[in-house]
């Protein structure tokens, strides 16, 4: 394996850093990824189609749509990193996932019609797939899509609801999973959809959790009629569809280990008072060894995709790693406060603005996105391991 970097990677580098130092919209407040209050998404926008017009998004998209297809295959590994070394926002929403969906399944009429929007951010996107009773057994969902009329006056009728949805309240577009027939397999008759968020019918509820801020939604679907030309791929076949733009989003593991590196240099920091107790001084290297423990691992999963070699273990062992590890930093740096650490954000005296506390409560949020913890064990040890059911 291959763990170095090309110097032609650390020149790109250089060039994206420069770029985020000078046309970023500032720094984030709060970790994880969270949503932004309203006032900040037009610079939000406005800072999403630079990136999208420097080359730095999309760059894997063919070069009809504004990709680079030359580009060194690590390169949006590197943006994101960039991106979560300078602490400021990251583009927001699920653009990612519904452009990779359009591009491998979509047609290209669709693809026409959503792409250059998506680069000039005039679309923000949401995923809708998680449900009240499917969240790690997604297949389950229920949201049910009808077809009414044919040709071109063809509509799918839409009734369910969603939930855990980011970025709902911002959203233009959702990339939507219905099913479509109740009476095949689970995992066969469920449909990917376009949905125009201001459909009528459409109903987002924001939801406050425990750190006081509302990053996920509830959306409510009642008679939403979306165009039959906007199916994603092929009726009932949604479940592969969502599956593979799943796969094609893989910047984001790149930018948590410059994101942890970030969290242990403020973490060395706030134990400086402290690090003469030998206990303090193991448990900080302890949490040391394993933010490099992650770099490597992220650094392995590269070279082997690099090298046509990957392991159907890589990202649901990364994911595993980092959301723990996350957890355990906010969590010593809570405790290292001693009292203070009860307070939070809004507090008089609250260390770093109750980044801390804040970072701690979300630090869950990271074991349950993307597959529960303990349900990716299980698919280690099924998928990376060939173990029984």
């Amino acid at each position: 394996m291959r763990l170095e970097s090309t110097p032609e990677l650390e020149a790109f580098r250089r060039k994206v850093r420069a770029f985020v130092a000078e046309h970023a919209p500032g720094v984030k407040t709060h970790s994880g990824v969270r949503a932004p209050e309203p006032a900040l998404m037009p610079a939000i926008r406005e800072w999403t189609a630079k990136l999208y017009g420097a080359g730095f998004l999309g760059i894997d998209w063919p070069a009809e749509y504004g990709g680079r297809p030359d580009a060194h295959p690590l390169e949006p590994f590197v943006v994101a990193e960039e991106i979560a070394r300078a602490r400021t926002w990251p583009p927001v929403g699920a653009a990612s996932l519904a452009s990779g969906a359009l591009l491998d399944f979509g047609t290209d009429d669709q693809r026409t019609r959503f792409l250059p929007r998506i680069r000039a951010c005039e679309d923000v996107w949401c995923q809708l797939f998680s449900e009240p009773e499917a969240g790690s057994d997604l297949a389950s969902l229920r949201t049910r899509a009808r077809l009414e009329g044919e040709g071109d006056d063809a509509v799918f009728v839409v009734d369910g609801q969603k939930v855990w949805t980011t970025n709902g309240q911002h959203a233009d577009m959702g990339y939507l999973l219905a099913r479509t027939d109740g009476d095949a397999p689970k995992h066969k008759g469920i449909t990917a959809f376009a949905l125009d968020m201001r459909s009528p019918g459409v109903e987002i509820r924001p939801l406050r959790e425990i750190t006081g801020t509302t990053d996920f939604n509830e959306v409510f679907l009642d008679g939403v009629r979306i165009p039959a030309a906007n199916v994603i791929g092929r009726v009932n076949d949604g479940w592969r569809v969502a599956m593979s733009s799943l796969g094609r989003e893989r910047s984001g593991v790149a930018a948590r280990g410059a994101e942890l590196f970030a969290v242990l240099d403020d973490l060395v920091r706030l134990a400086e008072g402290s690090l003469e107790d030998s206990a303090t001084r193991q448990a900080v290297g302890e949490l040391a060894a394993r933010v490099q423990v992650n770099a490597a691992m992220i650094s392995m999963a590269q070279s082997r995709m690099l090298h046509g070699a990957e392991e159907p273990a890589d990202a649901l062992l990364g994911k595993i790693f980092f959301s723990e590890l996350n957890h355990d930093l906010a969590d010593f740096g809570v405790r290292l406060q001693g009292t203070e650490g009860l307070l939070v954000e809004g507090d008089a005296g609250v260390l770093a603005g109750g980044w801390w506390q804040d970072a701690h409560l979300y630090s869950r949020a990271f074991t349950i996105a993307g597959g529960a913890n303990e349900v990716l064990r299980t698919q280690v040890a099924e998928r990376g391991l060939g173990l029984p059911r």
